[in-house]
C-alpha cells in the first residue's frame, strides 16, 4: 500500500517527483528497496482508498503523516494543499491525532493546523504566505475576488495583491487569459506583485521584504501611517 498516497499527492502537487513511496505494513520485518520505504503501522478502514486499481492512503491520513514527518514549512504546504484537495478542514487531523496517540512527530499538530489555510490555490501560494507571516507582517486575504477573478494574496483596503508566477504562464493560450484578467486588475485600481519561484523557494526572506515595502508605499499614497498597517487592513 502506498502510505503516502500519490494518487492524492500529485493532485495535490505538494510532493517532489523523486519522493520515494511509503509502504505501510502491520508488522514484521520487510526492507525497503531503491525507491521504497516500508515502515510498520496501522490504518483505519476510512483511511485508505484506491487510484487506478491501487490501495493507497486518503488524503486525510497522507496530510496526517506529511505533517508528522516533514519540516513545519512543508507540512503546512501539505496539509494546505491536500485539505484542499480532499475537502477536509485542517483541525480533522487533530481528530485523527487521537487514533495514533503517540506518533512521532504529532505533538506539532496544533501549530500547523493553526497556520493551515485550504483556501490556498497552490503550495507556491502557501510559501508566500508563510513568507509573509513568518516576517511578522499583516496576514493577506485569501482568494479575494474581483469580478470574474480571484487573487491569490491581497491587502484589499489597499488594493494590493501578491501571486506566483509559475511556469504555467507561459503557455500561449495562458497567456492571453492573464493579458485580459491583468487589464481588469488595473481598471479596478489594483497593484499586482509577483514571484518567481526561485524568490519564493530560496529567498523568503527577499519576499518579506518586498511585500513589506509594497505595503508601506501603499499606506503612504493613501496618506495612512505604515507603522500601524495592520489597523488600515
Amino acid at each position: 500500500m502506498n502510505e503516502l498516497g500519490q494518487g492524492s499527492v500529485q493532485e495535490a502537487s505538494c510532493g517532489p517527483p523523486d519522493a520515494l513511496v511509503d509502504v505501510v505494513v502491520p508488522g514484521g520485518q520487510q526492507r525497503g528497496q531503491p525507491g521504497l520505504r516500508v515502515r510498520r503501522g496501522r490504518l483505519f478502514a476510512d483511511e485508505i482508498t484506491g487510484v487506478a486499481g491501487v490501495r493507497v492512503t486518503s488524503a486525510r491520513r497522507t496530510a496526517f503523516d506529511l505533517a508528522c514527518r516533514c519540516t513545519l514549512s512543508d507540512a503546512i504546504v501539505a496539509v494546505d494543499a491536500l485539505a484542499r484537495v480532499g475537502e477536509f478542514e485542517p483541525d480533522e487531523l487533530l481528530v485523527m491525532r487521537t487514533r495514533h496517540l503517540g506518533a512521532r512527530g504529532s505533538a506539532r499538530l496544533p501549530e500547523i493546523v493553526r497556520r493551515a489555510d485550504r483556501r490556498s490555490g497552490s503550495p507556491m501560494e502557501t510559501r508566500i504566505r508563510l513568507a509573509i507571516a513568518d516576517a511578522g507582517l499583516p496576514c493577506p486575504t485569501l482568494q479575494h475576488p474581483v469580478g470574474p477573478y480571484a487573487l491569490d494574496l491581497s491587502y484589499p483596503a489597499l488594493l494590493l495583491a501578491f501571486e506566483y508566477n509559475g511556469g504555467d504562464h507561459l503557455d500561449p493560450t495562458r497567456a492571453l487569459r492573464d493579458l485580459a484578467r491583468e487589464a481588469h486588475l488595473a481598471r479596478a485600481g489594483w497593484r499586482v506583485v509577483r514571484f518567481s519561484a526561485v524568490e519564493v523557494h530560496r529567498h523568503p526572506e527577499r519576499v518579506a521584504a518586498r511585500v513589506r515595502r509594497e505595503l508601506e508605499a501603499a499606506c503612504r499614497v493613501r496618506g495612512l501611517d505604515p507603522e500601524r498597517l495592520a489597523g488600515h487592513l
